[in-house]
């Protein structure tokens, strides 16, 4: 299972938002190629960023910043979410080396779009689905929508979809604890992959994501918890890379 640092930007700089609002945003640093550095030298094998600000405009805001991370390690993963609405901007990203595009507000309202994406950068696409008590939310998390996410999921099974990043945002960025339970009823309801987001506070999520990992989760998305100290990149991968 991967521990994946989240680099989370807003007007170019890194935060952290509560519950994905953005009037209530911590920012960590104005120099989010510091923060790629410090968790690569920790020994992770793959970033998440986020452009907030594109999630918002529809359109990519922080390209720039992203590119200067990318360019920075060009032997890393690293996988790009916010403001991906279009055949375009994947083809913008991935000519710029980033690894996967995750398409989130698109993939709810326009399903169809995945499979167009997927035939066009074929293990290239994630799809992002954010659900609060088990139904999608789209727009930066500004509106909840009444489709259940596991019936969602499903229908991006026989597009080639690379994994899913899951993520309860009634957990994210409060420090409570991952929703192990919903997480894992969606591992085991589709073939895809599931990577595990919002809430995770310390190693004990990490062990109990662990333990159901081999039923189809990935890898797990930290933000808040790493840049607070209460979690330690290089300790969370060391344990999931034990037997």
């Amino acid at each position: 299972m991967l521990i994946i640092p989240a680099i989370d930007l807003k007007d170019g700089a890194c935060v952290r938002l509560r519950q994905g609002l953005m009037e209530d945003a911590t920012v960590f640093t104005d120099r989010p190629a510091d923060a790629a550095r410090r968790w690569v030298d920790a020994g992770c094998r793959r970033l998440h960023l986020v452009d907030l600000n594109g999630a918002f405009a529809g359109e990519p805001v922080n390209g720039e910043v992203v590119r200067e991370i990318v360019a920075a390690y060009p032997g890393l993963p690293v996988q790009i979410g916010g403001g991906i609405r279009s055949l375009e901007t994947i083809e913008s990203y991935i000519r710029a080396g980033v690894s996967y595009v995750i398409i989130g507000t698109k993939a709810v309202k326009e399903p169809e779009f995945v499979g167009e994406a997927c035939r066009a950068f074929p293990g290239k696409v994630i799809v992002g689905l954010d659900a609060k008590e088990g139904f999608v939310a789209t727009d930066g998390w500004a509106e909840v929508s009444d489709q259940p996410v596991v019936e969602l999921a499903r229908r991006f099974e026989s597009d080639g979809v690379e994994s899913i990043v899951y993520t309860d945002i009634a957990r994210d960025g409060m420090m409570q604890g991952v929703n192990v339970e919903a997480t894992l009823k969606l591992a085991q309801s589709v073939k895809i992959p599931i990577i595990a987001s919002g809430g995770i506070t310390n190693m004990d999520d990490i062990r109990a994501l662990k333990a159901v990992a081999d039923q189809g989760i990935l890898g797990a998305i930290t933000g808040r918890a790493i840049y607070e100290g209460t979690l330690d990149v290089a300790e969370a991968q060391r344990f999931c890379d034990q037997g």
